[in-house]
């Protein structure tokens, strides 16, 4: 999730455990310690792939940051202790802020890294987009209610009722999510798709409207699903661009992203560049993780030591109004097989050269 949204989090958290003795100050700590584990963003890993890939790692094991907490714990005990709560409430406080850090950004498609330095594929519930205002704004308000309240008193109850809602929303969203499979299986099975994955995914900014992509073999499908669809999905038909694959098998940067991504990425030739997308993230035709891999020389393909990602489009607001539209009209028609188009085509920024 986004910056702010983990800060005020981590403010709610120690707010609730530890404000009625640290008044505001709970609130600075929390978020201060909430922040800590995405400080790994300012770590060179050497290119795109590897700053993609490393990111929400080592800072985000839940193993490294219940040791962290223990840690912490000694050292503030040592040095700054209070005799008004016990060690044991300093710890549960500490620990909750640090790991609530990792287990909110999971719930994102990212992929959180939750058991380094054990490598299964990073955890992606994927039930939240990055950025999901409904989420953030009960805790901005207990917030800013406890830096005028102080956290004194009973007014320390603000941000736990905070914490409640926005937990009550992760629920609500994971039921919209299973509710976008349970639809799209459905459809599947009517057309007889056998299909190899399915990716279910919030679009921008809310939990009402969502994108599921069905891998099938050289293709693969998008749908949109609301809450109010009377009718069944409708399966886009896209090109995966599995015959490119082949080039990068032995790229061991293909194959952590393949790992990290889980396999959700789509391969095209465009000019003489061979271009990976990763599917999961942004919106159809609008990825912020697309890759140069490998260039075509003499009729063979040389795979890049160095792989850059390319600039990133966002697409129009209208698109974002478009999709918003989309909740509330069912009925409505969304482009997506023009958005998907966009990356078909032609580069107009020339990548760094290898």
């Amino acid at each position: 999730m986004d910056s702010i949204t983990q800060a005020v989090l981590g403010a709610s958290i120690q707010g609730a455990l530890l404000g009625r003795w640290q008044g505001r100050k709970a609130l600075l700590y929390g978020a201060a310690l909430a922040t800590l584990p995405d400080l790994d963003v300012v770590i060179d890993y050497g290119d795109a792939v590897g700053n993609m890939t490393y990111h929400r790692g080592f800072s985000h094991s839940l193993f490294v940051l219940s040791g962290l907490a223990l840690l912490l714990t000694w050292l503030i005990r040592r040095y700054r202790p209070h005799p008004g709560y016990s060690d044991r409430r300093l710890l549960l406080t500490l620990w909750l802020v640090l790991i609530t850090h990792p287990l909110l950004d999971a719930f994102t498609s990212y992929g959180t890294q939750l058991f380094w330095p054990l490598m299964p594929t990073p955890t992606a519930w994927s039930s939240l987009f990055i950025i999901d205002p409904l989420y953030t704004l009960p805790l901005i308000a207990a917030v800013v209610i406890s830096l005028f309240t102080g956290l004194r008193e009973n007014s320390w109850r603000i941000p736990s009722v905070a914490l409640a809602v926005s937990t009550l929303y992760i629920g609500f969203s994971m039921a919209g999510k299973f509710m976008a499979e349970q639809r799209v299986e459905a459809e599947l099975a009517r057309q007889g798709i056998q299909a190899e994955q399915l990716f279910v995914t919030p679009t921008p900014l809310n939990t009402l409207l969502w994108r599921v992509i069905v891998l099938d073999g050289e293709h693969y499908h998008e749908a949109l699903v609301g809450w109010l669809d009377a009718a069944p999905p409708q399966l886009q038909r896209l090109p995966r661009g599995i015959e490119l694959r082949e080039q990068l098998l032995d790229s061991p940067k293909h194959q952590r992203l393949a790992w990290f991504s889980n396999g959700v990425l789509r391969y095209d030739q465009i000019g003489d560049r061979l271009i990976v997308t990763d599917l999961r993230l942004g919106m159809t035709g609008f990825h912020p993780f697309r890759f140069d891999f490998a260039r075509l020389q003499d009729g063979q393909w040389q795979v890049h030591e160095h792989v850059d990602r390319l600039p990133f489009e966002r697409g129009e607001p209208a698109h974002l109004a478009l999709l918003l539209k989309r909740i509330w009209q069912p009925d409505l028609d969304i482009p997506l097989l023009a958005w998907a188009a966009e990356l078909e085509k032609p580069l107009l920024t020339e990548t760094r050269s290898h």
